[in-house]
């Protein structure tokens, strides 16, 4: 079956599903942003076969969310978040702070989230880039961008 190329949409969303829309891509992200870089390490964490996680990982670096390091005299590498990789896990911790309110039962959320600037355990939320108040789906109009579709 072949796959929609949500990449030529003139959509945003769809565009960024293209990159992190199939299962394994967020997980992958995660693992990396907490440390796990090398192939092994990312398999055994994911329990993932080594066929898609080989091509996951490609499929990352070939979209500019991670770049391949060496790090030894074989041919081996470690995988790096790139400046867009690193955006991708600011969308990653919006999907944590949904998680945790809505899907994390008694047990409370797996993993908190210590803010450097202040030291104290919290979420991220979303405010407007402009005048810093909160900023949700309800807050805002849509209208039409200078990429929007004719």
């Amino acid at each position: 079956m072949q796959r929609t190329n949500f990449g030529e949409m003139a959509c945003s969303i769809a565009r960024t599903l293209d990159v992190i829309g199939e299962p394994w891509s967020p997980l992958i992200l995660r693992d990396i942003w907490v440390g796990l870089t090398r192939f092994d390490q990312l398999q055994e964490d994911l329990g993932i076969s080594r066929k898609v996680l080989t091509e996951r990982l490609g499929y990352l670096v070939d979209r500019g969310v991670l770049t391949r390091r060496p790090y030894d005299r074989r041919p081996r590498y470690e995988y790096v978040l790139t400046p867009r990789g690193e955006e991708l896990v600011d969308l990653l911790m919006v999907m944590v702070a949904w998680g945790d309110k809505w899907l994390a039962g008694e047990a409370g959320p797996p993993v908190l989230l210590r803010h450097h600037a202040c030291g104290e355990i919290s979420h991220v939320e979303l405010h407007c880039s402009n005048c810093d108040k909160p900023m949700r789906a309800n807050d805002v109009d849509r209208l039409p961008g200078p990429g929007a579709a004719s």
